[in-house]
């Protein structure tokens, strides 16, 4: 059923009997709409489909449509345009986003535009939870052991700056049910990258991101290459960002770094025990 759910979720192919939503909306309709107004995704949305992968992200992760998942910092909700109608009928959505209170203008901005768009059209996205996560004053990203899934995808990176990486891979633990998986998409680090310079580029060591989940309690169940890019040799003047979408170097070497597409990524799987 996820698999079937998933790529017409994503691939927009048109199937016979295909569940609705609501409106005589279908899945396909939500995710993939033919009118160009219709807000569950984007077009630019789905123009990144090819480097992120969604669908076989989603399903590697083995999301099934009536568990409570916790997003982790969504951001301005690139992946909740996908989980939000996908868990809107028998599933919810927690998006453990910045704090209400944050002085960040970056952080301010992204919640607010995130709020705007998924918390107040619930017909669209469903009714999703928003929580808060600013380590280390807030951890509560949801009561203990309510997920069946957590999931962040691209923010390893953005925690080590302030050395709360464990706090959270802490938190998603106590927010997942027994049995439950937490899934991380993460940009991947050449072996050798010491901390400073994972912290510098944006590009985190598998093996890091693994002793993180060890040391919280999970177990290691399963490492996937769905978001892989060979084309990506991690050494870039402007790390990570130097890639789209954020090509932070303009246009010196733009074309060089079009080619290239999205990072080279992690994909890995862990399980409470």
């Amino acid at each position: 059923m996820i698999r079937t759910l998933l790529i017409v979720m994503l691939a927009a192919i048109p199937l016979s009997g295909c569940e609705k939503i609501d409106n005589n909306q279908t899945v396909t309709d939500v995710v993939a709409p033919k009118a160009p107004n219709y807000p569950a995704r984007t077009a630019a949305e789905r123009a990144r489909d090819k480097y992120r992968h969604p669908a076989e992200t989603l399903m590697y992760f083995e999301v099934q449509p009536d568990h409570t998942v916790v997003e982790i910092w969504p951001g301005s909700g690139w992946y909740s345009a996908v989980l939000g109608p996908y868990l809107k009928r028998e599933g919810q959505l927690i998006a453990a986003h910045f704090s209400a209170s944050t002085e960040v203008p970056f952080f301010q901005k992204t919640r607010r535009t995130y709020i705007d768009r998924f918390i107040n059209n619930p017909d669209v996205y469903g009714k999703i939870q928003l929580t808060e996560l600013m380590p280390p004053e807030k951890l509560s990203i949801a009561s203990p052991g309510e997920a069946d899934r957590v999931l962040t995808f691209r923010n390893v990176h953005n925690w080590m700056r302030n050395d709360q990486e464990q706090a959270v891979f802490d938190a998603a633990y106590l927010a997942l049910r027994s049995g439950g998986i937490f899934g991380v998409v993460e940009h991947r680090a050449p072996p050798d990258f010491g901390r400073e310079q994972m912290i510098e580029t944006g590009y985190v060591t598998e093996a890091y991101v693994t002793q993180l989940a060890i040391n919280a309690g999970f177990e290691p169940a399963g490492h996937s290459e769905i978001n892989a890019n060979p084309k990506d040799t991690r050494i870039h003047p402007h790390g990570v960002w130097s890639l789209p979408p954020t090509l932070r170097g303009g246009n010196t070497d733009l074309t060089y770094f079009e080619s290239i597409g999205e990072s080279d990524r992690m994909t890995l799987k862990f399980r409470k025990p």
